[in-house]
């Protein structure tokens, strides 16, 4: 038990891996473990489409912003939120439309994260490492496209997989009085936390391995410019009702 919770504890994003192929053993027990993940009503109202081929990989780097680490690791798994796969189901017994909802959307969107969650525990079990790429939400419709989408599903998000090549520095989290609020909502101590952990971070970000310096950035200022309008993806709403889902 103390094993899994150090490792836990001790996740790190990995953006640079070995080119070293993982084995189909591996990957069968990484994509076994997110099928053991907590779905809702046993809908498992999620899909994900493993990526191999060097060429899709380059191309869905390009899509992601550029970001070389999906080129560079040998496996990229894109996470779907999948309304198809209930939609099949339901017309095995009647021939009628699957009426979508902004719940059905969540509960697809939750279930594939908390698959992706299972599937990242699992491989950093096996020895590799993983980063999120939420950047594959950049250009939903071609991603869609390059993977043969069909209507109802939309990629939530992506994640390379590899032998790490690169040891970051741990990244520190929130303080817990920040995160956990006993009994009801406490703004104080939110804002107390927050306080110590621009603190925190301010050291962290100046001496930190594995990634860019900055001498002065705080985690409250870096929540500021990544929550800039142009940042927020304000097109993914209409590629949303363009795949079918009604969010209402």
């Amino acid at each position: 038990m103390t094993d899994i919770l150090n490792a836990l504890q001790s996740h790190r994003s990995i953006r640079k891996f070995q080119s070293t192929p993982i084995p189909a053993a591996d990957l069968e027990q990484i994509l076994l473990s997110a099928q053991a993940a907590s779905t809702s009503s046993n809908l498992q109202a999620y899909s994900v489409v493993t990526v191999q081929e060097p060429g899709r990989r380059a191309r869905l780097a390009e899509l992601a912003g550029n970001q070389a680490y999906i080129e560079e690791s040998p496996l990229f798994l894109v996470w779907l939120a999948d309304l198809n796969k209930l939609r099949t189901a339901v017309k095995f017994h009647e021939d009628v439309e699957l009426q979508t909802n902004t719940e059905l959307f969540l509960l697809a969107s939750i279930d594939a994260a908390l698959a992706a969650q299972n599937a990242a525990v699992a491989s950093e079990a096996l020895g590799y490492g993983i980063v999120y790429i939420g950047g594959i939400r950049n250009n939903p419709r071609e991603v869609s496209d390059l993977l043969e989408l069909p209507p109802l599903v939309y990629p939530v998000f992506g994640m390379s997989v590899g032998v790490p090549d690169q040891e970051p520095d741990l990244r520190p989290r929130l303080p817990l009085g920040a995160v956990v609020h006993s009994e009801v909502y406490r703004q104080e101590e939110l804002e107390t936390g927050i306080r110590a952990y621009d603190e925190t971070t301010r050291e962290y970000y100046a001496k930190r391995k594995g990634g860019p310096k900055f001498g002065e950035t705080v985690w409250s200022r870096e929540v500021l410019r990544r929550l800039e309008p142009g940042r927020l993806r304000g097109h993914l709403h209409g590629f949303l009702s363009e795949q079918g889902f009604e969010l209402k």
